[in-house]
């Protein structure tokens, strides 16, 4: 395989941004750039959440039907963020920045014009496109250009943006739908798109090298196609009867066992979309199981609470933004600090104390009640989200930090495939656990709300048991080992 370096306008990582970037404190321009560029497509996987209503009545679908403008951004993400590890090899910085910012820009124009729902629903999964290819090219720079001990911190204001953008999302859109149209949603989100990108290609240099080589597109098919299908399958559970989800799921499992025994074959050429020989360096493959775990605990627990707040409470779901939005802000605001304790300190401080801790409010929550004081319901969320600050921002750090550099960009596109994958479980799990205890209470008797209850109560206990597994998981993880050169194995 040949390998061809992107001279113009190309910048050396151990050279101009580790130097100007990091050496005096500061985060590396380039990382700001793709940071806000991430918050700004992040920001619409949730901004929808309110205008679900409104959308229902101007285009006359149901409620099931209006979901799926959620749905398809999910599927889109899951198919295509398994094709960003070969792609961000084969194209320079700029390119993946402007192929990721024009595909989101154009699918918000698309959107805010959408004459039927239908075309609506395309525009989403195209700007779910754009969004599936930012936050791997932001991950892969991050490594490049900022040097091993300082990347905690840099990682952390990584966090920030990426866990106060879903948090911000209904919130967001509820005060914009104030004012009108849910077209203005779009209207809003377009020009600060347009701005990011404009900034963003003014200032943004190219990292690293480029290679050249085929694509395999049996593998894109296999990743698109088996991804989608398995996402979408664990997603429906609960929703859909069990045969047609069964051979979904089924279908998505064969053609994903078939994309990774293709990749394991491709590897002999040196060429595979997502290169699988990530998993042979230990502490990344263990970061990737921690934060799979972890993953499948959070966004399992958070499906249960806004279903509790709307069905139980009757809050509106504008009110139950605002209910969950101060967790989402903690946990961005402590990434940059938890990120330098890393840096000092390494992962097991952190990780261990935050997996107990994650336990604990999980816990907290499992005794839930029907009139449960919100402001036991808040304290309890934030603890949550502050004790996930301190896994995710080591855990990303240490997991891409094991990598040698050729296999940064697939590291990141396995775990948010990863991602994506164990959202879907983990919500599948505690939906299932839900909906059969609350159904096995009301045939004994209970009420509508007490079997509701009960079911909930059982989901979050079900939480706090994989969180039981994340404690395990953390100890395993390595001490801090000062000095340590990226890609050597502890």
């Amino acid at each position: 395989m040949t390998v061809a370096t992107d001279v113009v306008d190309s910048v050396d990582p151990t050279e101009s941004d580790k130097s100007a970037g990091t050496a005096n404190g500061k985060t590396p321009l380039i990382v700001m750039l793709l940071v806000a560029a991430t918050f700004v497509v992040i920001l619409n996987e949730t901004i929808m959440i309110n205008a679900m209503p409104r959308l229902m009545i101007d285009f006359d679908v149901t409620a099931r039907t209006a979901q799926w403008l959620s749905s398809v951004f999910m599927l889109t993400m899951a198919a295509v963020i398994p094709i960003t590890g070969w792609f961000l090899q084969r194209v320079s910085t700029r390119t993946a920045f402007t192929v990721a910012m024009v595909t989101f820009g154009t699918g918000t124009a698309l959107a805010g014009l959408a004459p039927t729902f239908e075309v609506l629903l395309g525009a989403r999964g195209i700007q779910a496109a754009g969004t599936a290819v930012m936050m791997p090219l932001l991950m892969t720079t991050l490594m490049q250009v900022v040097p091993e001990q300082d990347r905690g911190r840099v990682m952390g204001n990584v966090t920030l943006a990426i866990s106060v953008a879903p948090a911000l999302g209904p919130a967001i859109s509820g005060l914009i739908l104030q004012l009108g149209s849910w077209r203005l949603i779009f209207a809003f989100v377009l020009p600060v798109a347009a701005g990011v990108t404009v900034f963003g290609l003014r200032h943004l240099k190219n990292v690293g090298e480029t290679k050249v080589g085929p694509v395999s597109w049996i593998s894109v098919a296999l990743a698109g196609f088996g991804f989608a299908a398995l996402v979408y399958g664990l997603s429906e559970i609960g929703a859909r009867s069990g045969g047609q989800l069964s051979v979904i799921i089924g279908i998505g499992v064969v053609l994903v066992a078939a994309f990774v025994a293709y990749q394991l074959r491709l590897q002999s050429s040196g060429s595979p979309l997502l290169d699988l020989r990530t998993l042979k360096h230990r502490n990344y493959t263990v970061t990737l199981v921690l934060m799979a775990v972890a993953l499948m605990a959070f966004l399992g627990s958070m499906i249960l609470l806004p279903l509790y707040l709307q069905d139980i409470r009757g809050l509106s779901a504008v009110q139950t933004g605002l209910l969950v939005m101060p967790g989402g802000i903690a946990m961005g605001v402590l990434g940059p600090r938890v990120g330098r304790i890393y840096d000092l300190k390494g992962a097991r401080p952190l990780v261990i104390p935050g997996a107990i801790v994650m336990v604990a409010s999980l816990g907290a929550l499992s005794r839930i009640q029907a009139d449960t004081p919100y402001a036991l319901i808040l304290a309890a969320h934030v603890v949550l989200m502050v004790s996930l600050a301190a896994i995710f921002t080591p855990v990303f750090t240490l997991g891409l930090g094991d990598l040698t550099p050729e296999l940064y960009s697939h590291g990141s596109s396995l775990l948010g495939t990863l991602q994506q994958v164990a959202g879907a479980v983990g919500t599948a799990a505690l939906i299932v656990i839900l909906t059969n205890r609350s159904a096995n209470l009301a045939e004994h008797g209970s009420a509508p709300d007490a079997a509701f209850v009960g079911g909930l109560q059982w989901a979050f206990i079900a939480g706090a048991v994989l969180g039981v597994i994340v404690v395990a998981l953390s100890l395993l993880l390595p001490p801090k080992r000062e000095g340590a050169p990226v890609g050597v194995h502890h």
